[in-house]
């Protein structure tokens, strides 16, 4: 390559890194295509296993393709003016393509990791790569129709057959009946009584955790509607799961809290466009994420943010709620998103380290979220300009987060920090709210311990501040720094005291290790009222019983899977102190 002209050094460059894309992009269908035999053969430890390989696929993919430009281009060659020849020449080729902002994305990620750039570079860097409508329409996937005549029993016959399993039902005729009588009853209440002309869902099945997911829309003389139907693999069978009709559901099923799906469909852009028209609310980054195309949805999230950030006239504050120990965070109030960078050291009683918060950043990137752990994307070298933060919120980054952040010009530059939606923090959120919201939201924190607990999480900090709202009313939780495993946790039960004046000691009369947890502790550091208290008790009273616990821990050690099949709810709306606190070293 040494010897041969520029003209075809650009060529062969530009061609290596699309050829690099496409291996990348055929890896990544091969893994997605392996969750309809995982669904069917109920492997669900397989498909975590596909989950973290495909997440894992794009940096590696990027990687090697750095390396070998490195090996292969001489000093001439990452030249910042060659390199814009590059770029030019590859925008060519792939503008108009299908998914070709994915091409541009891949381009960018090697060209950063090339000339290690801060912000964002306009002559070696793809900028404006928004999702375009006329592209999508353009590339619009053939969806399945079914048009009904005088029943609806042929046209959901003819969906089972679509899209058959390679096993049986466990009772087809009831679940086929039972989903004409959920959508008969929808007309009722949906249309006025007017009869269904046809149903039409996208081509591919999608899979998410242990379930099933046929995604459509249902049509009406006036009016439409999104629909979903859940299917789950029991050991009886395949038997229908819910029906999801409504938008605030099918949104959450969608949402920032739940795994990544596995669906093969392309081109991505044409799903986005079909699902985006029925969830016009979904912020298309989130809908890129979800669909598993990780870095795509960080490109559209970086772009919408910057071009807001550029036209808004608010600056970055401190973000609402109790300072944290570990993170930093500050937000734009314009703008629903929040910022965490990892502090250099931690306050008492904290003895984790930075390492360790990451390792649990990435445990959750990997997990089975199950619509409880918020979706946090780490960002790296990004540049803000000065001009729009707080005195305050400057002050603490470079004096408490010095290793991460540093101002460059006129830019404050943070060299690592994770993104995620903002949520209204559970505790300030029992302070405003009118009573009934409040009950179900306490309610729903502890639905929200269970379903972290049967896949797996404990969430090593229960305190209400650690936990947020979703618009949706949804509690979720989202500070990870101590985040483990149920099956690495010793529940055990607090040993009756010696003396009476035991109970008066600030620390444990008795030995602790650093993984005992003692569940009958959890009430006594959640800062709820009374009221609160006895609302929490009379639904969730197990969770403060060892033998929940560890009856729980023996079903993950047991299961081939490690993970518990949870089927999609609509809501409904520390470590602890004292004797925990020796395992946290407070």
């Amino acid at each position: 390559m040494v010897n041969s002209s520029r003209r075809e050094l650009v060529f062969e460059t530009g061609k290596g890194i699309f050829d690099a894309f496409i291996k990348y992009n055929d890896n990544f269908g091969r893994i997605t295509r392996r969750a309809k035999s995982r669904f069917e053969t109920r492997d669900w430890r397989g498909g975590e296993r596909d989950f973290g390989e495909r997440i894992e696929l794009y940096t590696k993919s990027v990687d090697r393709t750095v390396a070998a430009l490195s090996r292969h281009l001489d000093s001439q060659g990452i030249a910042r003016d060659f390199w814009h020849d590059v770029k030019t020449s590859f925008g060519e080729r792939v503008d108009g393509v299908a998914d070709g902002a994915f091409c541009k994305t891949y381009f960018n990620s090697v060209s950063r990791c090339l000339f290690q750039t801060v912000g964002a570079d306009p002559q070696t860097e793809f900028l404006d790569m928004r999702f375009n409508v006329r592209d999508a329409q353009r590339h619009a996937l053939d969806h399945k129709s079914y048009v009904i005549w005088d029943s609806l029993a042929p046209a959901v016959s003819q969906l089972f057959n679509d899209f058959a399993f390679e096993v049986g039902f466990a009772d087809i005729a009831r679940d086929q009946t039972r989903i004409i009588e959920t959508l008969t009853e929808s007309t009722t209440q949906l249309a006025n009584g007017s009869e269904i002309l046809r149903l039409d869902f996208l081509p591919a099945t999608f899979y998410q955790s242990t379930s099933a997911y046929l995604i459509g829309q249902i049509f009406w003389p006036h009016h439409s509607a999104p629909l979903v139907i859940e299917f789950k693999h029991h050991e009886a069978g395949i038997e229908l799961g819910q029906i999801l009709m409504g938008v605030d559901d099918i949104s959450i099923l969608f949402g920032f809290t739940r795994s990544y799906f596995f669906v093969d469909l392309e081109p991505v852009e044409g799903a986005i466009f079909f699902i985006h028209s029925i969830l016009p609310h979904k912020p298309i980054d989130e809908l890129y994420t979800v669909l598993g195309r990780v870095r795509q949805g960080k490109t559209e999230r970086y772009r919408q943010f910057t071009s807001h950030l550029a036209n808004c006239q608010d600056r970055f504050v401190t973000a609402e709620g109790d300072r944290g120990l570990v993170m930093i965070v500050f937000t734009l109030p314009s703008y629903d998103l929040v910022f965490k960078v990892i502090r250099d050291r931690f306050g008492f009683p904290k003895n984790s380290t930075r390492d360790d918060v990451i390792a649990k950043y990435q445990l959750v990137f990997k997990h089975d979220r199950a619509g409880r752990l918020i979706d946090t994307q780490e960002f790296t070298h990004i540049g803000f300009p000065l001009e729009k933060f707080d005195p305050a919120v400057i002050t603490e980054l470079l004096e408490q987060a010095a290793e991460s952040s540093r101002i460059d010009g006129d830019q404050l530059v943070i060299k690592h920090l994770y993104v995620e939606r903002r949520l209204r923090p559970l505790n300030l959120f029992l302070r405003e709210c009118e009573r009934a919201v409040g009950e179900a939201a306490v309610i729903d924190y502890g639905h929200a311990l269970k379903d972290l607990a049967r896949t797996n999480v404990f969430p090593g900090d229960l305190l209400l501040k650690n936990f947020g709202v979703t618009r949706h009313g949804r509690v979720i939780f989202y500070d990870y720094d101590e985040l483990c495993l149920v099956t690495d946790c010793n529940f055990r039960e607090v040993p009756p005291a010696r003396f009476e004046e035991d109970e008066m000691r600030p620390d444990p009369w008795f030995y602790v290790n650093g993984n005992d947890i003692f569940p009958e502790e959890f009430m006594r550091f959640l800062a709820m009222d009374e009221n609160y208290r006895a609302v929490f008790l009379a639904h969730h009273s197990a969770l403060l019983t060892v033998e929940f616990w560890r009856a729980l821990k023996l079903q993950h050690l047991a299961s081939a899977s490690a993970v518990l099949p949870t089927g999609f709810k609509p809501g409904p709306g520390s470590r602890q102190a004292k004797h925990t606190s020796v395992r946290a070293g407070r």
